[in-house]
Protein backbone atom coordinates (compact mmCIF):
# COMPACT_ATOMS: atom_id res chain seq x y z
CA UNK A 1 0.00 0.00 0.00
CA UNK A 2 1.40 3.39 -0.99
CA UNK A 3 2.34 5.74 1.89
CA UNK A 4 1.59 9.46 1.86
CA UNK A 5 4.59 11.67 1.75
CA UNK A 6 5.23 14.30 4.50
CA UNK A 7 4.29 17.09 2.10
CA UNK A 8 0.99 15.39 1.22
CA UNK A 9 0.09 15.04 4.91
CA UNK A 10 0.75 18.76 5.49
CA UNK A 11 -1.43 19.80 2.52
CA UNK A 12 -4.34 17.59 3.64
CA UNK A 13 -4.15 18.98 7.24
CA UNK A 14 -4.23 22.57 5.99
CA UNK A 15 -7.25 21.77 3.80
CA UNK A 16 -9.18 20.28 6.74
CA UNK A 17 -8.40 23.26 9.02
CA UNK A 18 -9.50 25.68 6.31
CA UNK A 19 -12.81 23.90 5.77
CA UNK A 20 -13.55 23.86 9.53
CA UNK A 21 -12.73 27.56 9.85
CA UNK A 22 -15.05 28.36 6.94
CA UNK A 23 -17.91 26.39 8.54
CA UNK A 24 -17.48 28.10 11.97
CA UNK A 25 -17.51 31.58 10.44
CA UNK A 26 -20.59 30.79 8.38
CA UNK A 27 -22.48 29.37 11.35
CA UNK A 28 -21.59 32.35 13.55
CA UNK A 29 -22.73 34.90 10.99
CA UNK A 30 -25.98 33.03 10.54
CA UNK A 31 -26.69 32.97 14.28
CA UNK A 32 -26.77 29.18 14.36
CA UNK A 33 -23.85 28.86 16.74
CA UNK A 34 -25.38 31.34 19.22
CA UNK A 35 -28.50 29.22 19.43
CA UNK A 36 -26.45 26.13 20.28
CA UNK A 37 -24.29 27.73 23.04
CA UNK A 38 -25.47 28.58 26.63
CA UNK A 39 -26.74 32.16 26.85
CA UNK A 40 -25.23 34.79 29.20
CA UNK A 41 -27.89 36.40 31.40
CA UNK A 42 -29.14 39.43 29.54
CA UNK A 43 -29.24 42.86 31.16
CA UNK A 44 -32.79 44.01 31.56
CA UNK A 45 -34.34 47.42 32.19
CA UNK A 46 -36.53 47.08 35.25
CA UNK A 47 -39.62 49.18 35.90
CA UNK A 48 -37.95 51.25 38.62
CA UNK A 49 -35.23 52.42 36.27
CA UNK A 50 -32.35 50.21 37.45
CA UNK A 51 -30.32 47.67 35.54
CA UNK A 52 -29.12 44.29 36.66
CA UNK A 53 -26.33 42.19 35.22
CA UNK A 54 -23.61 39.65 35.95
CA UNK A 55 -20.69 42.04 35.57
CA UNK A 56 -18.70 43.54 38.42
CA UNK A 57 -20.52 46.55 39.88
CA UNK A 58 -18.25 49.37 41.07
CA UNK A 59 -21.03 50.72 43.26
CA UNK A 60 -21.14 47.57 45.35
CA UNK A 61 -24.94 47.45 45.24
CA UNK A 62 -25.45 43.78 44.33
CA UNK A 63 -25.40 44.52 40.64
CA UNK A 64 -27.65 47.56 40.94
CA UNK A 65 -26.45 50.84 39.51
CA UNK A 66 -28.09 54.13 38.64
CA UNK A 67 -29.58 54.16 35.17
CA UNK A 68 -28.38 57.66 34.36
CA UNK A 69 -25.93 59.83 36.25
CA UNK A 70 -25.00 62.28 33.55
CA UNK A 71 -24.81 66.02 34.04
CA UNK A 72 -28.49 66.53 33.33
CA UNK A 73 -29.40 64.09 36.08
CA UNK A 74 -32.51 63.00 34.17
CA UNK A 75 -34.00 59.72 35.43
CA UNK A 76 -31.21 59.34 37.98
CA UNK A 77 -32.67 57.15 40.72
CA UNK A 78 -30.07 57.83 43.42
CA UNK A 79 -29.19 61.30 44.67
CA UNK A 80 -25.46 61.11 45.40
CA UNK A 81 -24.05 63.48 48.00
CA UNK A 82 -20.35 64.14 48.59
CA UNK A 83 -19.41 64.68 52.25
CA UNK A 84 -16.36 64.72 54.52
CA UNK A 85 -15.71 63.27 57.96
CA UNK A 86 -17.81 65.81 59.85
CA UNK A 87 -20.78 65.72 62.19
CA UNK A 88 -22.76 68.47 60.49
CA UNK A 89 -24.38 66.24 57.86
CA UNK A 90 -25.87 63.86 60.43
CA UNK A 91 -29.46 64.95 59.78
CA UNK A 92 -29.41 63.66 56.21
CA UNK A 93 -27.54 60.47 57.07
CA UNK A 94 -29.90 59.78 59.98
CA UNK A 95 -33.00 60.32 57.80
CA UNK A 96 -31.42 58.03 55.19
CA UNK A 97 -30.87 55.25 57.76
CA UNK A 98 -27.22 55.06 56.70
CA UNK A 99 -24.73 56.21 54.09
CA UNK A 100 -25.63 53.75 51.32
CA UNK A 101 -28.68 53.84 49.10
CA UNK A 102 -31.25 51.54 50.69
CA UNK A 103 -34.96 50.76 50.78
CA UNK A 104 -35.17 51.37 54.55
CA UNK A 105 -34.33 55.01 53.98
CA UNK A 106 -37.08 57.46 54.84
CA UNK A 107 -36.16 59.32 51.68
CA UNK A 108 -37.24 56.17 49.84
CA UNK A 109 -40.22 55.30 52.03
CA UNK A 110 -41.62 58.83 52.23
CA UNK A 111 -40.57 60.28 48.89
CA UNK A 112 -39.74 57.40 46.58
CA UNK A 113 -36.05 57.92 45.79
CA UNK A 114 -32.76 56.72 47.23
CA UNK A 115 -29.83 58.72 48.58
CA UNK A 116 -26.18 57.78 48.83
CA UNK A 117 -23.49 59.58 50.82
CA UNK A 118 -19.93 59.33 49.52
CA UNK A 119 -17.12 60.25 51.92
CA UNK A 120 -14.60 62.33 49.97
CA UNK A 121 -12.14 63.77 52.47
CA UNK A 122 -9.65 64.80 49.79
CA UNK A 123 -10.69 68.27 48.64
CA UNK A 124 -9.47 68.08 45.04
CA UNK A 125 -10.86 64.57 44.60
CA UNK A 126 -14.27 65.73 45.84
CA UNK A 127 -14.38 68.60 43.35
CA UNK A 128 -13.33 66.32 40.51
CA UNK A 129 -16.04 63.85 41.48
CA UNK A 130 -18.64 66.62 41.38
CA UNK A 131 -17.46 67.86 38.00
CA UNK A 132 -17.66 64.29 36.64
CA UNK A 133 -21.21 63.83 38.03
CA UNK A 134 -20.08 61.09 40.39
CA UNK A 135 -21.86 63.12 43.08
CA UNK A 136 -24.74 65.53 42.51
CA UNK A 137 -24.55 67.60 45.70
CA UNK A 138 -21.25 68.50 47.33
CA UNK A 139 -20.29 70.09 50.64
CA UNK A 140 -18.65 73.49 50.97
CA UNK A 141 -18.47 76.27 53.52
CA UNK A 142 -19.98 79.51 52.31
CA UNK A 143 -17.11 81.54 53.79
CA UNK A 144 -14.47 79.74 51.69
CA UNK A 145 -16.63 79.32 48.59
CA UNK A 146 -15.42 82.61 47.06
CA UNK A 147 -11.98 81.05 46.63
CA UNK A 148 -13.38 78.40 44.26
CA UNK A 149 -16.67 79.68 42.83
CA UNK A 150 -15.02 81.46 39.90
CA UNK A 151 -13.11 78.31 38.97
CA UNK A 152 -16.35 76.30 38.94
CA UNK A 153 -18.36 78.88 37.01
CA UNK A 154 -18.58 76.79 33.81
CA UNK A 155 -20.71 74.33 35.81
CA UNK A 156 -22.91 77.10 37.28
CA UNK A 157 -22.71 75.95 40.93
CA UNK A 158 -25.68 76.90 43.14
CA UNK A 159 -25.81 76.75 46.93
CA UNK A 160 -29.11 75.03 47.74
CA UNK A 161 -29.25 74.77 51.55
CA UNK A 162 -27.31 75.16 54.78
CA UNK A 163 -26.59 72.03 56.81
CA UNK A 164 -24.91 73.41 59.92
CA UNK A 165 -22.96 76.03 61.82
CA UNK A 166 -19.67 74.95 63.38
CA UNK A 167 -19.96 75.18 67.16
CA UNK A 168 -16.66 73.96 68.53
CA UNK A 169 -15.54 71.93 65.54
CA UNK A 170 -12.87 74.52 64.65
CA UNK A 171 -10.39 75.92 67.16
CA UNK A 172 -7.19 77.92 67.54
CA UNK A 173 -4.70 76.24 69.88
CA UNK A 174 -1.77 78.21 71.27
CA UNK A 175 1.36 77.53 73.26
CA UNK A 176 2.04 78.68 76.81
CA UNK A 177 2.10 82.46 77.18
CA UNK A 178 -0.38 83.24 74.41
CA UNK A 179 -3.59 84.35 76.11
CA UNK A 180 -5.16 86.80 73.66
CA UNK A 181 -5.22 87.66 69.99
CA UNK A 182 -2.72 90.44 70.59
CA UNK A 183 -0.26 87.85 71.93
CA UNK A 184 -0.18 86.28 68.44
CA UNK A 185 1.62 89.32 67.07
CA UNK A 186 4.89 88.18 65.50
CA UNK A 187 4.13 84.50 66.13
CA UNK A 188 4.05 81.54 63.73
CA UNK A 189 0.56 80.21 63.03
CA UNK A 190 -0.16 77.02 61.07
CA UNK A 191 -3.29 77.17 58.94
CA UNK A 192 -4.67 75.58 55.78
CA UNK A 193 -5.24 78.48 53.36
CA UNK A 194 -8.60 79.04 51.69
CA UNK A 195 -10.39 76.72 54.12
CA UNK A 196 -12.80 77.33 57.02
CA UNK A 197 -9.74 77.30 59.29
CA UNK A 198 -8.33 80.25 57.38
CA UNK A 199 -11.63 82.13 57.60
CA UNK A 200 -11.81 81.58 61.35
CA UNK A 201 -8.29 82.92 61.84
CA UNK A 202 -8.96 86.00 59.71
CA UNK A 203 -12.08 86.91 61.70
CA UNK A 204 -10.27 86.37 64.99
CA UNK A 205 -7.43 88.63 63.87
CA UNK A 206 -9.88 91.30 62.75
CA UNK A 207 -11.58 91.21 66.16
CA UNK A 208 -8.17 91.84 67.72
CA UNK A 209 -6.97 94.59 65.35
CA UNK A 210 -4.19 92.27 64.17
CA UNK A 211 -3.00 92.67 60.58
CA UNK A 212 -2.09 89.72 58.38
CA UNK A 213 1.40 91.12 57.97
CA UNK A 214 1.90 91.14 61.74
CA UNK A 215 1.96 87.34 62.04
CA UNK A 216 3.95 84.63 60.28
CA UNK A 217 1.56 82.32 58.48
CA UNK A 218 2.79 78.75 58.00
CA UNK A 219 0.66 77.21 55.26
CA UNK A 220 -0.23 73.52 55.59
CA UNK A 221 -2.45 71.26 53.44
CA UNK A 222 -5.15 70.76 56.06
CA UNK A 223 -6.10 71.20 59.70
CA UNK A 224 -4.72 67.77 60.62
CA UNK A 225 -1.27 68.84 59.44
CA UNK A 226 -1.69 72.08 61.37
CA UNK A 227 -2.14 70.05 64.56
CA UNK A 228 0.92 67.97 63.70
CA UNK A 229 3.03 71.11 63.20
CA UNK A 230 1.86 72.47 66.56
CA UNK A 231 2.63 69.25 68.44
CA UNK A 232 6.09 69.15 66.83
CA UNK A 233 6.83 72.66 68.11
CA UNK A 234 7.25 74.15 64.63
CA UNK A 235 4.63 76.83 65.25
CA UNK A 236 3.31 78.86 68.17
CA UNK A 237 -0.35 78.40 67.31
CA UNK A 238 -2.49 76.43 64.87
CA UNK A 239 -6.05 76.34 63.58
CA UNK A 240 -7.27 72.76 64.01
CA UNK A 241 -10.40 70.60 64.02
CA UNK A 242 -11.99 68.81 66.93
CA UNK A 243 -10.89 66.43 68.43
CA UNK A 244 -7.34 67.48 67.47
CA UNK A 245 -7.72 70.55 69.68
CA UNK A 246 -8.05 68.27 72.70
CA UNK A 247 -5.02 66.19 71.73
CA UNK A 248 -2.94 69.33 71.16
CA UNK A 249 -3.75 70.62 74.65
CA UNK A 250 -3.08 67.19 76.11
CA UNK A 251 0.21 66.59 74.29
CA UNK A 252 1.80 70.06 74.50
CA UNK A 253 2.61 71.26 78.01
CA UNK A 254 0.94 74.58 78.81
CA UNK A 255 -1.05 74.67 75.58
CA UNK A 256 -4.62 75.96 75.53
CA UNK A 257 -7.57 76.50 73.23
CA UNK A 258 -7.35 80.22 72.58
CA UNK A 259 -10.74 80.31 70.88
CA UNK A 260 -13.17 78.01 69.12
CA UNK A 261 -16.40 78.24 67.20
CA UNK A 262 -18.57 77.75 70.25
CA UNK A 263 -17.97 81.44 70.86
CA UNK A 264 -17.28 82.37 67.24
CA UNK A 265 -20.64 80.83 66.51
CA UNK A 266 -21.62 82.27 63.12
CA UNK A 267 -18.48 82.10 60.99
CA UNK A 268 -18.28 78.58 59.54
CA UNK A 269 -21.47 77.63 57.66
CA UNK A 270 -21.58 74.27 55.90
CA UNK A 271 -23.70 74.25 52.76
CA UNK A 272 -24.39 71.99 49.78
CA UNK A 273 -24.19 73.07 46.17
CA UNK A 274 -25.26 71.50 42.89
CA UNK A 275 -25.01 72.26 39.18
CA UNK A 276 -27.73 74.54 37.90
CA UNK A 277 -28.63 72.00 35.22
CA UNK A 278 -29.05 69.24 37.78
CA UNK A 279 -31.30 71.48 39.89
CA UNK A 280 -33.46 72.38 36.92
CA UNK A 281 -33.96 68.70 36.04
CA UNK A 282 -34.51 67.48 39.61
CA UNK A 283 -36.32 70.28 41.45
CA UNK A 284 -39.10 68.18 42.92
CA UNK A 285 -36.67 65.51 44.12
CA UNK A 286 -34.35 68.11 45.67
CA UNK A 287 -37.26 69.84 47.39
CA UNK A 288 -38.18 66.54 49.03
CA UNK A 289 -34.53 65.89 49.90
CA UNK A 290 -34.38 69.23 51.70
CA UNK A 291 -37.68 68.63 53.50
CA UNK A 292 -36.57 65.22 54.73
CA UNK A 293 -33.18 66.54 55.78
CA UNK A 294 -34.83 69.33 57.81
CA UNK A 295 -37.12 66.81 59.49
CA UNK A 296 -34.04 64.83 60.43
CA UNK A 297 -32.36 67.94 61.87
CA UNK A 298 -35.40 68.75 63.99
CA UNK A 299 -35.54 65.20 65.35
CA UNK A 300 -31.85 65.19 66.27
CA UNK A 301 -31.93 68.64 67.85
CA UNK A 302 -34.81 67.59 70.06
CA UNK A 303 -33.81 64.10 71.20
CA UNK A 304 -30.67 62.63 72.73
CA UNK A 305 -31.97 59.15 71.90
CA UNK A 306 -32.14 60.08 68.22
CA UNK A 307 -28.63 61.52 68.43
CA UNK A 308 -27.35 58.23 69.80
CA UNK A 309 -28.99 56.40 66.92
CA UNK A 310 -27.38 58.85 64.50
CA UNK A 311 -24.02 58.34 66.20
CA UNK A 312 -24.14 54.65 65.30
CA UNK A 313 -24.87 55.54 61.69
CA UNK A 314 -22.00 58.04 61.58
CA UNK A 315 -19.64 55.66 63.32
CA UNK A 316 -20.21 53.03 60.63
CA UNK A 317 -20.24 55.42 57.70
CA UNK A 318 -17.21 57.44 58.77
CA UNK A 319 -15.31 54.55 60.38
CA UNK A 320 -14.91 56.33 63.71
CA UNK A 321 -15.87 55.38 67.30
CA UNK A 322 -19.45 56.12 68.35
CA UNK A 323 -18.23 58.47 71.07
CA UNK A 324 -16.34 60.55 68.52
CA UNK A 325 -19.37 60.58 66.24
CA UNK A 326 -21.58 61.87 69.05
CA UNK A 327 -18.95 64.49 69.92
CA UNK A 328 -18.79 65.57 66.29
CA UNK A 329 -22.56 66.18 66.25
CA UNK A 330 -22.35 68.14 69.50
CA UNK A 331 -19.76 70.43 67.91
CA UNK A 332 -22.25 71.78 65.38
CA UNK A 333 -25.65 73.42 65.19
CA UNK A 334 -27.71 71.21 62.88
CA UNK A 335 -29.62 73.80 60.89
CA UNK A 336 -33.40 73.70 60.75
CA UNK A 337 -35.88 74.94 58.17
CA UNK A 338 -36.12 78.25 60.07
CA UNK A 339 -32.34 78.61 60.09
CA UNK A 340 -32.37 78.23 56.31
CA UNK A 341 -35.08 80.87 55.95
CA UNK A 342 -32.77 83.25 57.83
CA UNK A 343 -29.65 82.11 55.97
CA UNK A 344 -31.22 83.10 52.65
CA UNK A 345 -33.04 86.05 54.30
CA UNK A 346 -36.28 84.95 52.67
CA UNK A 347 -38.52 87.04 54.88
CA UNK A 348 -36.36 90.16 54.55
CA UNK A 349 -34.94 92.30 57.32
CA UNK A 350 -33.05 89.51 59.10
CA UNK A 351 -30.35 91.19 61.22
CA UNK A 352 -28.21 88.12 61.89
CA UNK A 353 -25.53 86.51 59.74
CA UNK A 354 -26.78 85.50 56.30
CA UNK A 355 -25.12 83.52 53.55
CA UNK A 356 -24.80 86.69 51.52
CA UNK A 357 -23.03 88.54 54.35
CA UNK A 358 -20.49 85.77 54.81
CA UNK A 359 -19.91 85.15 51.12
CA UNK A 360 -19.62 88.83 50.17
CA UNK A 361 -17.41 89.74 53.12
CA UNK A 362 -15.00 86.87 52.52
CA UNK A 363 -14.94 87.55 48.77
CA UNK A 364 -13.45 90.94 49.58
CA UNK A 365 -11.09 89.63 52.27
CA UNK A 366 -9.73 86.71 50.25
CA UNK A 367 -9.35 88.91 47.18
CA UNK A 368 -7.30 91.43 49.18
CA UNK A 369 -4.98 88.58 50.20
CA UNK A 370 -4.77 87.25 46.61
CA UNK A 371 -6.57 84.03 47.51
CA UNK A 372 -9.63 84.88 45.40
CA UNK A 373 -9.71 86.39 41.90
CA UNK A 374 -11.28 89.69 40.90
CA UNK A 375 -14.10 87.90 39.09
CA UNK A 376 -15.70 86.11 42.06
CA UNK A 377 -19.37 85.62 41.06
CA UNK A 378 -21.92 87.72 42.91
CA UNK A 379 -23.96 85.98 45.62
CA UNK A 380 -27.04 86.32 43.44
CA UNK A 381 -25.40 84.01 40.89
CA UNK A 382 -24.28 81.25 43.27
CA UNK A 383 -27.31 80.70 45.49
CA UNK A 384 -30.61 78.97 44.79
CA UNK A 385 -33.13 79.43 47.64
CA UNK A 386 -35.89 77.66 45.73
CA UNK A 387 -35.78 74.50 47.84
CA UNK A 388 -36.37 76.49 51.02
CA UNK A 389 -39.05 78.67 49.43
CA UNK A 390 -41.06 75.67 48.28
CA UNK A 391 -40.94 73.97 51.69
CA UNK A 392 -43.36 74.71 54.52
CA UNK A 393 -42.54 73.24 57.91
CA UNK A 394 -44.21 74.57 61.05
CA UNK A 395 -43.77 74.01 64.75
CA UNK A 396 -41.16 74.96 67.32
CA UNK A 397 -38.88 72.11 66.25
CA UNK A 398 -38.47 73.69 62.80
CA UNK A 399 -37.98 77.27 64.03
CA UNK A 400 -34.75 79.21 63.68
CA UNK A 401 -32.21 79.20 66.48
CA UNK A 402 -32.77 81.95 69.00
CA UNK A 403 -30.12 84.30 70.35
CA UNK A 404 -28.12 83.15 73.33
CA UNK A 405 -29.55 84.19 76.69
CA UNK A 406 -27.01 86.09 78.78
CA UNK A 407 -27.31 86.61 82.51
CA UNK A 408 -26.68 90.06 83.91
CA UNK A 409 -22.92 90.76 83.83
CA UNK A 410 -21.04 90.58 87.10
CA UNK A 411 -18.60 93.13 88.49
CA UNK A 412 -15.75 90.74 87.61
CA UNK A 413 -16.66 91.02 83.94
CA UNK A 414 -15.48 94.66 83.97
CA UNK A 415 -11.89 93.56 84.53
CA UNK A 416 -11.88 90.01 83.14
CA UNK A 417 -9.08 89.26 80.62
CA UNK A 418 -10.19 90.02 77.07
CA UNK A 419 -9.75 87.62 74.20
CA UNK A 420 -9.48 90.49 71.72
CA UNK A 421 -9.65 94.27 71.58
CA UNK A 422 -10.99 96.28 68.65
CA UNK A 423 -10.39 100.02 68.79
CA UNK A 424 -12.92 102.23 67.03
CA UNK A 425 -12.81 106.02 67.00
CA UNK A 426 -16.29 107.48 67.24
CA UNK A 427 -16.54 111.24 67.00
CA UNK A 428 -18.85 112.95 69.47
CA UNK A 429 -19.56 116.60 69.89
CA UNK A 430 -17.86 118.06 72.95
CA UNK A 431 -19.65 117.01 76.10
CA UNK A 432 -22.20 114.87 74.21
CA UNK A 433 -22.78 111.13 74.16
CA UNK A 434 -25.52 110.62 71.56
CA UNK A 435 -24.60 108.81 68.36
CA UNK A 436 -25.07 110.65 65.09
CA UNK A 437 -25.54 108.90 61.73
CA UNK A 438 -21.81 108.97 60.98
CA UNK A 439 -21.03 107.35 64.33
CA UNK A 440 -23.56 104.60 63.60
CA UNK A 441 -21.98 104.04 60.19
CA UNK A 442 -18.54 103.64 61.81
CA UNK A 443 -19.89 101.10 64.31
CA UNK A 444 -21.57 99.15 61.51
CA UNK A 445 -18.43 99.19 59.39
CA UNK A 446 -15.88 98.43 62.08
CA UNK A 447 -17.58 96.19 64.60
CA UNK A 448 -21.15 95.04 63.97
CA UNK A 449 -20.18 92.06 61.82
CA UNK A 450 -17.68 90.93 64.45
CA UNK A 451 -20.39 91.10 67.11
CA UNK A 452 -22.65 88.95 64.93
CA UNK A 453 -19.96 86.39 64.11
CA UNK A 454 -18.90 85.97 67.75
CA UNK A 455 -22.51 85.80 68.87
CA UNK A 456 -21.84 83.70 71.98
CA UNK A 457 -19.18 86.00 73.44
CA UNK A 458 -19.84 88.88 75.80
CA UNK A 459 -18.82 92.32 74.59
CA UNK A 460 -17.18 94.80 76.90
CA UNK A 461 -17.60 98.33 75.59
CA UNK A 462 -15.11 100.74 77.12
CA UNK A 463 -15.38 104.48 76.63
CA UNK A 464 -12.13 106.51 76.78
CA UNK A 465 -11.38 110.23 76.69
CA UNK A 466 -8.42 112.57 76.54
CA UNK A 467 -7.35 114.54 79.63
CA UNK A 468 -9.24 117.77 78.92
CA UNK A 469 -11.61 118.43 81.82
CA UNK A 470 -11.93 116.78 85.21
CA UNK A 471 -11.36 113.08 85.68
CA UNK A 472 -14.77 112.53 87.26
CA UNK A 473 -16.69 114.31 84.48
CA UNK A 474 -14.74 112.45 81.80
CA UNK A 475 -15.44 109.11 83.44
CA UNK A 476 -19.15 109.86 83.63
CA UNK A 477 -19.19 111.02 80.01
CA UNK A 478 -17.25 107.98 78.75
CA UNK A 479 -19.66 105.67 80.57
CA UNK A 480 -22.65 107.34 78.86
CA UNK A 481 -20.91 107.07 75.49
CA UNK A 482 -20.25 103.36 75.97
CA UNK A 483 -23.86 102.84 76.98
CA UNK A 484 -25.09 104.70 73.89
CA UNK A 485 -23.17 102.24 71.70
CA UNK A 486 -24.72 99.27 73.52
CA UNK A 487 -28.18 100.81 73.14
CA UNK A 488 -27.66 101.22 69.41
CA UNK A 489 -26.55 97.58 68.94
CA UNK A 490 -29.50 96.41 71.03
CA UNK A 491 -32.10 98.56 69.25
CA UNK A 492 -30.81 98.12 65.70
CA UNK A 493 -29.62 94.50 65.79
CA UNK A 494 -31.65 93.04 68.68
CA UNK A 495 -28.54 92.10 70.66
CA UNK A 496 -29.47 91.46 74.32
CA UNK A 497 -28.46 94.20 76.76
CA UNK A 498 -27.14 91.61 79.21
CA UNK A 499 -24.53 90.70 76.64
CA UNK A 500 -22.78 94.06 77.13
CA UNK A 501 -20.40 95.02 79.91
CA UNK A 502 -20.27 98.83 80.09
CA UNK A 503 -17.12 100.58 81.34
CA UNK A 504 -16.23 104.27 81.45
CA UNK A 505 -12.46 104.72 81.76
CA UNK A 506 -12.35 108.45 81.22
CA UNK A 507 -8.72 109.51 80.72
CA UNK A 508 -7.23 106.65 82.78
CA UNK A 509 -6.14 104.38 79.89
CA UNK A 510 -4.40 106.54 77.28
CA UNK A 511 -2.79 104.89 74.24
CA UNK A 512 -1.00 108.04 73.08
CA UNK A 513 0.50 111.29 74.42
CA UNK A 514 -2.18 113.68 75.68
CA UNK A 515 0.30 116.49 75.17
CA UNK A 516 -0.38 116.59 71.42
CA UNK A 517 -3.57 117.07 69.39
CA UNK A 518 -2.85 113.84 67.53
CA UNK A 519 -2.40 111.95 70.77
CA UNK A 520 -5.60 113.35 72.24
CA UNK A 521 -7.50 112.19 69.15
CA UNK A 522 -6.20 108.64 69.55
CA UNK A 523 -7.20 108.59 73.20
CA UNK A 524 -10.79 109.61 72.40
CA UNK A 525 -11.83 106.13 71.42
CA UNK A 526 -14.27 103.30 72.06
CA UNK A 527 -12.86 99.81 72.60
CA UNK A 528 -14.82 96.64 71.89
CA UNK A 529 -13.46 93.67 73.80
CA UNK A 530 -14.63 90.09 73.39
CA UNK A 531 -14.66 88.26 76.70
CA UNK A 532 -15.60 84.67 77.39
CA UNK A 533 -18.93 84.19 79.07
Amino acid sequence: MARLTTLSKLLITMLIVGVLAFLIISLTRGGVLDSLLPKEKEKTDLPDGIMTGNGDNPNGNNGISPKNTNGSGKNSDVVKIGVVTWGGYAAGQYFNEGFLANKNSRFYKDYGFEVEFKVLDDFDASRNAWKADEVHLLWATVDAFPTESAGLSEFEPQIVFQADWSRGGDAVVARRGINSVDDLRGKKIAVAPMTPSHTFLLWLMDAGDLKYSEVEIVEVPNAIDAATAFKAGRVDAAVVWSPDDESCVRDVAGAKVLENTRTASNIIADVFFAKKEYINNNKEKLEKLFEGWMKGAAELNGSEANKKKAAKILAEGLNIPEGDALGAMNNVRLCTYGDNVNFFNLEGGYKGVTGEVLYSKMSTVYNSLNFAPDNVPNWRLVNYPGLVKSTKLSGAQHAAEGAKTFTAPTTKAKTAPALSTKQVRINYRTGEFQLDENAKYIIDKEFTDIAKMFANARIRIEGNTDNVGSVSSNKALSLKRAQSVADYLSDEYKMPQNRFVIVGNGPDNPVADNGTAKGKAKNRRTEFKLIRD
